[in-house]
């Protein structure tokens, strides 16, 4: 008598809803071990893959591709004392297999991987008795194994209309990259496209889901929540670029990028200490200012799933490597979308770089309970007026930027956010004032 467990969809983040199903990596009748993944799932904050907390064999998939589920529903059935099942044997086939404490604190990814965690193997048919005079048949074809790419090539593929089968894989491991599926899509006849019915008009409708979801939503709460107030200045960063070109040198940072977003970064974090209400929140229900003796960074990420902010905690304490090394984790894994739900919350101040896109400058909007934003724009060479020791003015060629900060009025007042922004931009015009 086999003994089915339901696994319910969990919150891996803090008070979230519902996931998205990005991707199966089992099927009905395929034997699971504990902790091997099962399911990729996106959440508001973050694609994450799920482990199965029981052993046994797949009875049934509560869930599609696509599907929206909410936290408590349930995910998947595996028969825990089913024929096949991985750790069964002659001596415990009565025996019913239960995660205990021990395992279940094992779950979502925080223990080892069991010897054949991602495999998947297939309940072994019962042995049917072969007659003498049989006549021998051929196996049948085994089905076609599915690609391997990651969920966001695969939504990449699907947006440009590529058959994941018809591409040549050259990732790690015979996985399909994000370069594969544009070399292929250059070669590939445009879709169809279904001419548009005139009783609903020319249009696209896009389910919002995920990222962009959750993204609306915190920038509308933020919007009529926060009385936001923004002030700019533009800066003279040519000291700020070469002391940028001097570092790129050095031989412990000859394996980062070192950017500008680097020292801009580092000059924000600096001036912050300065003004410790930049790095605060507005605790509703108890009538207080809450001022954070940590910072805790949000960066913000363009990626193909939308905007995201996760942040590198204690980015005030650390060195100049160590924040350089940071910033790169941090983009390359929100690019890639494997951003953990951890890394997505508890951000106490945040920095945008729209330079990224060529953009001069911007009105940044708050995250929801943080007190500043900061947006960098782009580095630009501009006619400046320079002064020299003689007090004789003189028109040069120099690096400048722009830098907008926008902070919540209820937290600060108008001389503290422009001390904030007038000390930033000091640091990164002079950049040897942070010896002081």
């Amino acid at each position: 008598m086999t003994s089915p467990q339901q696994f319910l969809l969990p919150d891996v983040g803090e008070g979230l809803t519902e996931a998205e199903i990005l991707a199966w990596s089992v099927r009905p009748g395929d034997v699971v071990e504990v902790n091997q993944i099962i399911v990729e799932v996106e959440t508001a904050k973050a694609a994450v893959e799920l482990p199965s907390p029981y052993a046994g064999v797949v009875s049934a998939l509560h869930a599609e591709v696509g599907d929206l589920l909410p936290v408590g529903r349930p995910l998947i059935t595996i028969d825990t004392d089913a024929p096949g099942e991985a750790a069964g044997g002659a001596s415990d086939a009565g025996a019913v297999r239960q995660p205990d404490a021990e395992q279940a604190a094992l779950l979502v990814g925080y223990g080892p991987q069991g010897t054949g965690a991602g495999r998947r193997r297939r309940r072994p048919a019962p042995a049917q008795p072969q007659r003498a005079d049989s006549v021998a048949v051929s196996a049948p074809e085994p089905a076609a194994a599915r690609p391997a790419a990651k969920p966001p090539v695969r939504k990449l593929a699907k947006d440009l209309g590529v058959d994941l089968t018809t591409v040549a894989p050259t990732g790690p491991g015979n996985t399909i990259t994000r370069e594969d599926v544009h070399e292929a899509a250059r070669g590939v006849t445009p879709r169809t496209v279904p001419a548009p019915d005139a009783s609903r008009g020319s249009e696209t409708r896009i389910p919002i889901r995920g990222v962009r979801r959750h993204t609306a939503a915190a920038m509308v709460a933020s919007a009529f929540t926060a009385p936001h107030v923004t002030e700019f200045i533009t800066v003279d960063v040519t000291a700020t670029m070469r002391l940028r070109e001097l570092v790129a040198g050095r031989r412990e940072f000859r394996d980062l990028r070192v950017t500008p977003l680097l020292f801009f970064t580092r000059a924000f974090l600096i001036a912050l200490a300065k003004t410790p209400e930049a790095n605060s929140s507005w605790d509703e229900a108890a009538q207080e200012i809450v001022l954070k003796h940590y910072v805790n960074l949000g960066v913000a990420a363009a990626t193909d799933r939308g905007l995201v902010v996760p942040n590198i905690k204690g980015a005030d304490r650390m060195s100049l490597h160590e924040l350089a090394r940071a910033l790169a984790d941090l983009t390359a894994t929100a690019r890639a979308g494997r951003t953990s739900p951890q890394d997505m919350t508890g951000g106490t101040v945040t920095l945008t770089n729209v330079g990224v896109f060529g953009v001069d400058t911007g009105t940044p909007i708050l995250n929801p309970g943080e007190a500043a934003i900061l947006a960098v724009g782009a580095v630009r060479r501009m006619p400046w007026v320079v002064r020299d020791d003689d007090g004789d003015e003189r028109v040069e060629p120099r690096w400048g930027t722009q830098l907008a900060l926008s902070f919540d009025h209820r937290l600060m007042d108008g001389r503290q956010g422009s001390e904030l922004l007038a000390n930033t931009a000091q640091i990164l015009r002079e950049p040897g004032l942070a010896m002081l």
